[in-house]
């Protein structure tokens, strides 16, 4: 029997029950299209943590105290960091600018409008690292910083708390009872890692230390790099420098930590992997009950059929094309709910991104996985209702009524 005609009669075979196919199908088509989804939804997370993570900053690293300890007892952030650090690592080779930043929570008020939010002090360079631009207004400069001026540059989210839809740009806001002129409006940017930029309150880094905080040491130094490739030199750099400044002993535990962006990525990147492969692999599940599925209806179709194969083995057919046969009405089963499956997951992924706002991203490997399991399990729960089949007895199927 040639293969041609091995797959015309599995597909008559099949079309003469559409509704039973259609039901042995189903199970293969909720396990595709749950997979597809559910990696479409992981590999959108991903790219959008890492999207956020980008918008931090290009080539950037992050300084930040380490904790202190007491004995064995960590007791909060070591206050060693300093303006003086900054200005130091920003002399290091490979380094394009350097923002030292210190921040705390304050109570920012507008007339009868007020809100609670992270005041930071920063310099001149802060935008220019952090990847943020000013909307409406001037942005905050190293004159205002060496003046300790008290002028403020707002997110975008702290202008419509105060403001409403009224012009923010030369009034006057309290921040710790303090009186602050507004100079500028952020560009609204949205969430950039845990925090976002719409919310800040930006003040000059010496009035935020002298006036509002009185604290002399920083939260953070933002490093920008002069090119990606140059990161782990530099970082080596700053670590380094600030063990010297810092006058820690050989073997002594650092009192700052230098995170990288690719460092974060990776970090990411790998908690967002591990939530996709667990969705995935709870969705598969429905792949194997799929399989299942078909093989039962298989071995009903076998017992169905009995007459039919004492027949086709009566008139010459071999015991490898009735195999063939029933494997290859598994594989179409099979296969065919694969590729709807595979649209209707695509079907739901674009609905959850325009309906429910998170993003989704359908890869290609996620199609050609889904399309190799579903011929593999064809195969494999086909098999075992074939070989049934192949092995009957011609003259005891013909007594089959």
């Amino acid at each position: 029997m040639l293969v041609r005609e091995t797959v015309r009669t599995s597909w008559r075979s099949l079309s003469s029950n559409p509704l039973r196919t259609a039901l042995t199908a189903l199970g293969m088509i909720i396990g595709v299209a749950s997979v597809v989804a559910t990696l479409a939804i992981g590999e959108g997370a991903k790219a959008s943590v890492e999207g956020s993570i980008r918008a931090l900053g290009s080539n950037l690293l992050l300084v930040r105290p380490n904790y202190a300890r007491a004995g064995a007892l960590r007791s909060g952030r070591a206050t060693t960091l300093t303006r003086a650090d900054a200005i130091a690592v920003g002399k290091l080779p490979g380094v394009a600018a350097v923002a030292p930043e210190t921040t705390g929570s304050a109570q920012v008020r507008y007339l009868s409008n007020n809100m609670a939010t992270s005041v930071s002090g920063v310099t001149g360079d802060y935008l220019q690292v952090r990847a943020l631009s000013v909307g409406a207004g001037l942005a905050i400069t190293d004159d205002d910083d060496r003046g300790r001026q008290r002028v403020t540059v707002i997110g975008a989210n702290v202008a419509r708390e105060l403001f409403g839809g009224g012009t923010a740009v030369g009034e006057r806001i309290q921040i710790q009872g303090t009186a602050f002129r507004v100079i500028g409006v952020l560009a609204e940017k949205g969430d950039a890692g845990f925090t976002s930029p719409d919310d800040l309150v930006l003040v000059p880094l010496s009035t935020h230390q002298g006036v509002l905080f009185g604290q002399d040491h920083l939260t953070s130094l933002s490093v920008q790099v002069e090119r990606e490739d140059m990161t782990d030199a530099v970082v080596t750099r700053i670590s380094e420098l600030l063990r010297l400044r810092h006058r820690l002993a050989v073997g002594a535990e650092d009192d700052f930590d230098v995170r990288s962006q690719t460092e974060m990525l990776a970090t990411m990147g790998a908690i967002t992997g591990t939530f996709t492969a667990l969705l995935g692999s709870v969705a598969a599940v429905s792949l194997l009950v799929g399989g299942i599925g078909i093989m039962n209806i298989m071995l009903v179709s076998v017992q169905e059929r009995t007459r039919e194969v004492g027949v086709r083995m009566a008139v010459g057919a071999r015991r490898r094309d009735i195999l063939l046969q029933f494997l290859v009405e598994a594989v179409v089963v099979s296969l065919a709910g694969g590729f709807v499956g595979i649209g209707l997951g695509y079907g739901i992924a674009t609905a959850i991104a325009q309906l429910g706002g998170w993003p989704t991203i359908v890869p290609l490997y996620s199609i050609v996985l889904s399309a190799c399991v579903s011929i593999a399990i064809g195969i494999l729960f086909g098999v075992g209702p074939a070989r049934r089949a192949s092995l009957m007895n011609p003259v005891e199927a013909l007594r089959q009524e």
